[in-house]
């Protein structure tokens, strides 16, 4: 049997329309067994908000009518049929409940149960709109296949737990029914509410396919593929019909929003097609990631991260001696803080944060105890207000006179920070966020158009 997962996001299944227009997807391709939901658009925002426990009881109030109103609008348009409305009764109370609990007593462990009843209401919804349709289909609990450690907020997936499970608990429900299931959750060992952090949906959904073997991966959402760079900086922006899985990881890692930086990975380790389509308009076709594409040339896409934040660690103690890279990250592995960027000097060390597991800015991962146990082995200056380009291709680092062309073209721009090399499918450099428009457009003029 073939199989297919299928990912809707969040603007995809934001209300009754949006759900039909994805339930015709899931019907009009037979092989699509499994489909994973984010929460209805705006659900999780307003979760966030209540699992912060900072509001005044009249704001909690109104951000749980807010997601009341979202999903009772939705059941509504389905005639409230009564097993689904009972269902959505009890996520909406628990919420409620968890909400006040969060209020009295700030709990990680109870933030991450509120933050995952938006996927619950989204997923028992849709596989209502399903069945509504003709097709058979049932709600599934991710908790009990999605195994995770206990790093709450950026849960990291146990995979062969997972894989286990899977097959035990989902693979024999696939022959009869459409297993509808939610993206962004999972559980620990002790059965506690784990989240895989902001855009995890992808993550949950490529580690579905890959526990299955699928054939392939469907990223459903309001954009039509992957671009050359974003559309919303250069008009010209046109999608890219085939990509490699490198090119698209390097897109990702380095700042394309369609896509959440690890999804590709699951879907690389098992060979698996990953599609990319928007919802709103599936006829206009989307972006196919493969393991290999029938051309490859040197530039393919601009990719670009705001709000990135440049550390620079001087010590004098880095002169000749060894050691001191190991105890700069042996720090920052304390803080769970993972390195995106760096350049050495002899006795200097430029390094921007990776952001892309959690929620989190540069900025807040620079916490003054940071700093402070950084102090005794060097000066750190903390530079912010920088975005990051990443120019995506192939056969960058062999090919004469690229840097010499991309620099050419921001001659007048002041470039913080360079990395290249490393990859023969990207260079990267972070210029100053309020140029960042400026710089795309002149590179995506004179590489793309």
């Amino acid at each position: 049997m073939n199989v297919s997962v299928a990912k809707f996001g969040g603007t995809s299944v934001a209300n009754f329309e949006a759900m039909q227009r994805c339930a015709d997807i899931v019907l009009a391709d037979n092989s699509i067994r499994v489909v994973v939901v984010s929460a209805s658009s705006g659900v999780t925002n307003l979760l966030v908000e209540l699992a912060n426990g900072q509001q005044s009881s009249a704001q909690r109030l109104d951000a749980l009518q807010a997601i009341n109103t979202i999903q009772q609008q939705i059941l509504t348009a389905l005639g409230t049929p009564e097993s689904v409305a009972a269902s959505l009764s009890q996520n909406l109370e628990l919420m409620q409940q968890l909400a006040d609990a969060i209020a009295l007593r700030p709990s990680i462990e109870t933030s991450e149960r509120i933050l995952s009843l938006g996927e619950a209401c989204s997923s028992l919804l849709f596989a209502e709109v399903l069945r509504q349709k003709g097709a058979t289909a049932q709600q599934f609990d991710a908790k009990s296949v999605m195994r995770t450690d206990s790093l709450f907020g950026r849960a990291n997936i146990q995979l062969e737990q997972v894989k286990q499970l899977v097959e035990a608990k989902m693979q024999p429900l696939l022959s009869d029914s459409i297993v509808v299931t939610q993206g962004f959750v999972g559980a620990d060992e002790h059965g506690n509410t784990t989240t895989l952090g902001r855009g995890g949906s992808d993550y949950s959904a490529a580690i579905f396919a890959e526990a299955l073997k699928a054939d392939n991966l469907q990223i459903w959402t309001d954009v039509a593929g992957i671009y050359t760079t974003d559309p919303r900086m250069a008009a010209n922006a046109r999608v890219i019909r085939e990509i490699t899985f490198n090119e698209a990881a390097e897109m990702a890692t380095f700042g394309a929003k369609v896509l959440h930086p690890a999804t590709i990975v699951p879907a690389v380790r098992q060979g698996i097609d990953v599609f990319v389509g928007s919802s709103r308009d599936p006829s206009a076709g989307g972006t196919w990631i493969r393991d290999r594409a029938q051309a490859d040339p040197t530039y393919r896409a601009l990719a670009v991260r705001k709000n990135q934040t440049l550390l620079t660690c001087h010590s004098l103690n880095m002169l000749h001696a060894q050691g001191f890279l190991a105890e700069l990250f042996a720090v920052l592995a304390k803080h769970h803080i993972s390195v995106d960027l760096i350049t050495t000097s002899e006795v200097s060390v430029a390094l921007t944060l990776d952001t892309t597991g959690s929620s989190s800015s540069g900025d807040n991962l620079v916490q003054p105890q940071l700093l402070a146990d950084l102090e005794p082995l060097c000066d750190v200056t903390v530079e912010q207000d920088l975005a990051l380009i990443g120019i995506i291709g192939n056969r960058i680092a062999s090919t004469a006179g690229v840097c010499a062309k991309v620099f050419g073209l921001i001659k007048d721009q002041n470039v913080r920070l360079i990395c290249q090399g490393a990859s023969p499918h990207n260079v990267c450099f972070l210029v100053e966020q309020q140029q960042l428009e400026t710089v795309v457009q002149s590179l995506h003029h004179a590489l793309f158009e």
